[in-house]
């Protein structure tokens, strides 16, 4: 069976009832430098499997911030990519030009801004460059003006040529772009303008979504966030746009680790059928590999899988070589974290029924709540379900993220219920709520 999965001889010790776990990651440097900025542990959804015939599992892994991991931020390479069509005119322009200036104000001159707007037509307000004369980059922001219709992807192109042109290492590229309405002039349909997003990825730029109002395509945002781990927000109201702008800055400057992507590599007779919320796994022949978003000083991220097993010879197994490869922003290097994942095969079941780990599942609960939230949105699209049927599928959807300790996503429920109760639109906040869920990520 050795040549199955990999048994693990008679020093290891016995598998902790209530989950395997391994936690891997805190090593110091050496000579006792500054520890990495990730720490991690890696949970087998039970400590046994059957070993029977064939059976299935969860495995959890749980990256975090290291406490220890204060140090210099990376410089930032952002490009602010405005929607300035017609429906922007008034107070949300008004809005967006001092939110603009609030991010000004907190660069530094180590960091590289370009602005870039767009309605019909596309304009570089202002090509990339150091952050040095902040009052002459305010007069550039107050000189925008509105416009006609919305050509986003063109909008998203130039944004990204301007953060490409900065060829200097070690910049966290971001765009931050933010748009009130669906696009319409230009490339206009939703394959297109994300796929666009993710070539940008390949790039190491990042995109964060942010959606003002009630006329934008929200799963075009969530899409476009998605496909390059950048964040989505929705904005409601005009005077919001600047404390988003903010928040949004604030969470770029703690980021300590970046392009974060988990690989498993695992032996015959193991496979990982699924990753909850991972935007564009791929699945080779013995190994999947994924990226997560950005992780900042006190923040945490979940990222739970499935996976199916082989009958077994009765014994504790590795089942998965997990690794975690980033760049460090601490070190200024990139950094790989790697454990094994492992479980103990056996044909006694009352051991399986008391090995499951509550931690997991409690994670799973998580995940098939964000579910549950895509079929309730969608039930009232097609009109499936009734206001009285969405308000009790949402009040068991937010019990559940209670019991989880996900506050923020509850409240985001809660504020989506009073709107439909008011008989207003809620797909908006559903669609944040599902984005964040399926991200993982917690905050400390």
């Amino acid at each position: 069976m050795e040549d199955r999965t990999q048994q693990l001889g008679p020093t290891m010790p016995p598998p902790v009832v209530g989950g395997a776990q391994t936690t891997f990651g805190a090593d110091r440097t050496a000579m006792g430098g500054p520890l990495r900025a990730l720490e991690a542990d890696v949970v087998a959804g039970n400590s046994c499997a059957w070993a029977g015939g064939p059976s299935r599992e969860h495995l959890l892994l749980m990256l975090r911030a290291a406490s220890g991991a204060i140090g210099r931020r990376a410089p930032l390479n952002l490009c602010l990519a405005i929607d300035r069509s017609g429906s922007m005119e008034g107070e949300p322009l008004e809005y967006v030009k001092r939110a603009c200036a609030y991010v000004v104000d907190l660069l530094e001159p180590s960091d590289v801004l370009s602005i870039v707007t767009f309605e019909e037509q596309v304009e570089v307000v202002m090509p990339a460059r150091r952050v040095v004369n902040k009052a002459l980059i305010k007069e550039h922001v107050n000189r925008i003006q509105p416009g006609n219709t919305t050509n986003l992807y063109d909008g998203l192109v130039t944004a990204g040529a301007q953060v490409a042109s900065v060829s200097a290492a070690g910049y966290l590229n971001r765009i931050l772009l933010l748009t009130d309405g669906e696009p319409t002039a230009g490339i206009k349909d939703f394959g297109s303008i994300v796929q666009q997003v993710a070539q940008q990825k390949q790039n190491g730029i990042t995109v964060t979504a942010l959606g003002f109002g009630s006329e934008y395509n929200e799963e075009l945002m969530a899409g476009i966030a998605r496909r390059s781990g950048g964040n989505y927000y929705f904005i409601s109201q005009p005077s919001l746009i600047p404390e988003v702008f903010r928040r949004e800055l604030e969470t770029l400057m703690t980021i300590t680790a970046r392009n974060v992507r988990v690989r498993f590599t695992m032996p015959r007779g193991v496979r990982c059928r699924y990753v909850y919320g991972a935007a564009t796994p791929q699945f080779g022949n013995r190994t999947v590999e994924y990226p997560l978003s950005d992780i900042e000083r006190g923040s945490a991220v979940a990222s739970l899988s499935e996976w199916e097993f082989d009958r077994h010879v009765p014994g504790v197994y590795r089942f998965a070589r997990v690794e975690v490869l980033y760049d460090d922003v601490v070190t200024g290097r990139s950094e790989t974290l790697g454990a094994d994942a492992t479980i103990e095969f056996t044909t006694d079941r009352s051991r399986i029924e008391a090995g499951k780990d509550p931690i997991v599942y409690r994670e799973l609960e998580v995940h098939l709540a964000s579910r549950n939230l895509e079929k309730t949105m969608m039930g009232m699209r097609t009109q499936q379900l009734t206001a009285v049927g969405a308000l009790q599928e949402l009040q068991k959807t937010r019990t559940i993220l209670m019991a989880a300790g996900r506050e923020d996503e509850a409240r985001d429920i809660t504020q989506a219920m009073s709107a439909i109760q008011q008989g207003e639109g809620a797909e908006k906040t559903l669609i944040g709520t599902i984005y964040d869920l399926d991200q993982g990520k917690t905050r400390g």
